[in-house]
């Protein structure tokens, strides 16, 4: 059963470049119907994929019917709901890369503008590799497509750039053709629920704030790692590497949203305004301090779950005596008043023991202890843990007292746990994210500014392992925690990696 709508947008046209590709099939077009299940599309809208094949807008429907029924987390599709979105669906072949192919675009929003007898917002999604994103703005301008400040827009996906030369030229060529309120920079990870509740479980309750600074926090670490290898995507990860594909853009993000200053309103600009200080207030990384404050590691084959695995040198596309680092952790410091001192560990790796991004922050010890005991020794540390998968959940480490006659203690954990706590499924990331583009809001989205101050970040270590090969590649196997340099980055400081218990793997 439809819902009604219950967030205000304007009809919408979306033209989907790479409207055959397999983030398409995998992503937008599962985000799209859910959203329309729920009522948040506009009652006029539609989505025009557009690739260098032929087909007819029915076989397309066919085609993106099969992809939604396996990838939706609704589940298959009810008959009645799809032939309602399929209406709203159609096709046009288009190469990319001539101008002339890209007319037809505006005769069809010219079709719907007198159909639907209002001024429709038009979102130019690149669902394409991402050396076309400027050939698409560029011919946009040279076909003259709908480019009207307050209702166009264009959607690109990550990477933003190889290194900080190629973002700047990026972000420049873009912002010749689009203003930046324009342009929508999407990173999944910001859309995903609980990313999203860290803002609302900081800000919007008074007694996190005493505790989050340098006076009770002692470090934080984000995590993200995986059990999967880089599959058919070796030609891609070659040229990136691991510090490029996730520590750029995912989990420097998820550190501004942990370090950030509180805002002084939702406006999404004062909230980007916000995670760019927390990038600029990043302690520069010095060449000749690179070894002590990173680790790089490359995963050779083994068993993931009763399963043997190839190493990364052994797979398809890759060079085999690959520099390519597959894990890649970094220590770093925010030099504010708020963190002055307090180390922010990340780490993140393929083929590693379990697939899990959490969030952890460990609290100082307690000023006097009371309460040592042979049996439990001292209070352990309280710590708050963020995770955001497998599981969605919040948790407080606590010491609690054992029930029995004498006083030991344990930990115990205060848990808001979503799949316990909600009575519907969460939304997923990229329904959140193309519900704020249809609206307008950018608050999830990166800035240009944000894209460079973060590139700008990691270029020295980057710079430094392209030039300086890893000399004990490959380092870890498949189904290990990673490199030992890894570990004796956090544990030379005193502190060990935190994993999520076995109970929360997923199987």
């Amino acid at each position: 059963m439809l819902k009604t709508l219950n967030k205000k947008s304007d009809p919408t046209i979306f033209i989907i470049f790479g409207g055959t590709g397999d983030l398409t099939k995998r992503k937008i077009m599962p985000a799209l119907y859910n959203l329309f299940l729920a009522g948040y599309l506009p009652v006029n809208f539609a989505i025009i994929g557009t690739s260098s094949s032929k087909m007819t807008d029915e076989k397309y429907s066919n085609e993106l019917l099969d992809a939604v029924n396996e990838f939706s987390r609704n589940g298959k599709t009810k008959k009645e709901d799809w032939t309602k979105f399929a209406s709203h669906i159609g096709f046009q072949d288009a190469d990319i890369t001539d101008p002339n192919a890209f007319k037809p675009f505006g005769k069809l929003i010219e079709k719907y503008k007198k159909e639907w007898k209002e001024t429709p917002s038009i979102i130019y999604y690149c669902a394409v590799a991402p050396h076309f994103f400027c050939t698409i703005a560029e011919n946009i301008t040279k076909a003259k497509l709908e480019n009207d400040l307050d209702t166009t827009r264009i959607i690109i996906e990550k990477p933003f750039g190889t290194d900080l030369g190629s973002a700047q030229e990026l972000n420049k060529k873009l912002l010749s053709i689009f203003d930046e309120k324009q342009i929508y920079r999407i990173d999944h990870y910001l859309g995903k629920e609980v990313v999203q509740n860290i803002m609302a479980f900081r800000f919007a309750n008074s007694i996190m704030e005493p505790l989050w600074n340098r006076n009770h926090v002692e470090h934080v670490q984000i995590s993200v790692t995986e059990q999967i290898g880089i599959g058919s995507r070796g030609k891609y990860f070659e040229g990136a590497g691991i510090l490029r594909d996730m520590i750029q853009n995912h989990l420097l993000q998820l550190l501004c949203i942990i370090a950030m200053e509180p805002p002084t309103n939702f406006n999404a600009d004062e909230v980007r305004d916000r995670k760019v200080d927390v990038l600029k207030a990043m302690r520069k990384i010095e060449t000749g301090k690179i070894e002590s404050m990173s680790a790089r590691g490359q995963y050779s084959s083994g068993w993931i779950e009763g399963k043997e695995v190839l190493g990364y040198r052994e797979e398809e596309n890759v060079d085999p005596d690959s520099n390519t680092e597959t894990y890649a952790a970094m220590k770093l410091h925010i030099d504010n008043w708020r963190w002055q001192g307090v180390p922010f560990y990340l780490r993140t790796g393929k083929r590693l023991f379990k697939s899990a991004s959490i969030i952890t922050i460990q609290f100082k010890e307690i000023p006097h202890n009371i309460f040592v005991s042979e049996e439990s020794g001292a209070p352990k540390q309280n710590r708050l843990v963020i995770s955001i998968q497998p599981d969605m959940a919040i948790r407080f480490q606590l010491q609690s007292k054992v029930p029995g006659l004498e006083m030991n203690l344990n930990t115990v954990d205060v848990v808001f746990d979503y799949a316990g706590n909600t009575k519907s499924d969460s939304p997923e990331a990229y329904e959140t994210l193309l519900l704020d583009a249809i609206t307008g809001d950018q608050t999830l989205f990166m800035r240009a500014d944000q894209v460079e101050v973060a590139w700008k970040l990691i270029m020295p270590i980057l710079n430094y392992w392209e030039k300086n090969k890893a000399q004990n590649f490959p380092n870890y196997s498949a189904d290990s925690w990673g490199p030992e340099n890894a570990e004796a980055l956090i544990a030379k400081d005193g502190y060990h990696w935190f994993n999520l218990p076995d109970k929360n793997k997923k199987e």
